[in-house]
């Protein structure tokens, strides 16, 4: 068998990995969705169907694994390979987090419809669902940038993290406005300060894609860095 063959294969079995990533990635980004729309809408049948879906994903997340674990066994891999196959895996475990984030919406979403809150309360659900909005575009953008391998557009979701912080903070002095006013509030108002962040925490798992996108085209880990490193690293021809 020829190296030329072998390295055949080895793009075919990183091209297939790498589209069952976009696969998962597509499942998580449904389910966040899903989960916004179960509590937008007061929907426990939806909220339901969130919560089926984790466990799709936590299964995409170990066949993944077992698929790099394999390649890695048979092609042993150079550096440059290597750095690939570690980044998709730190990749698909960000994913696999982000539809932690969405259950866990979707299970509050639960609890605030069993008890009966959304009927009797005035809760101010579009201001989470306008965070929801900018992380799980964010999340598209990631996916969209992993096909591509982007380091531009990665970039884009690396500087957009900050609105969406942001967008946080400014849903946490609303909702603490909103249980002085109110003490009956207080309950599902720390119930929706869970839910957005959750939020946040699916645009931060976002930046991380956008983090490990830069390191497979250039090669240099850009994490904890400010930025205008990461900028920097992002621009730079190879």
């Amino acid at each position: 068998m020829t190296d030329k063959h072998l390295s055949t294969q080895f793009d075919a079995e990183l091209s297939a990995v790498s589209t069952r990533v976009l696969e998962m990635g597509g499942l998580v980004e449904a389910q966040v969705a899903q989960a916004i729309y179960a509590l937008t809408n007061y929907s426990a049948e939806t909220a339901s169907q969130v919560l089926a879906m984790e466990e799709r994903v936590n299964q995409q997340e170990v066949e993944i694994d077992a698929d790099l674990s394999a390649i890695i066994a048979r092609r042993q891999p150079t550096a440059r390979d290597l750095r690939l196959l570690i980044a998709i895996s730190k990749t698909i475990g960000n994913l696999e987090r982000v539809g932690d984030e969405a259950a866990r919406i979707a299970r509050t979403v639960q609890r605030l419809i069993n008890t009966g809150v959304f009927s009797r309360l005035r809760l101010p659900v579009s201001d989470v669902s306008f965070e929801a909005t900018l992380a799980t575009a964010s999340l598209r953008k990631a996916l969209d940038a992993f096909a591509r391998l982007d380091t531009v557009q990665a970039l884009e979701v690396i500087k957009n993290d900050n609105q969406i912080d942001q967008e946080f903070d400014g849903m946490m002095r609303k909702l603490i406005t909103y249980m002085m006013e109110d003490p009956r509030t207080i309950s599902a108002s720390i119930d929706l300060v869970f839910v957005a962040k959750a939020i946040e925490r699916v645009g931060d798992h976002a930046k991380n894609l956008a983090e490990q996108i830069i390191y497979i085209v250039k090669g240099t880990d850009v994490r904890h860095n400010p930025v205008e490193t990461v900028e920097t690293v992002a621009l730079t021809r190879n």
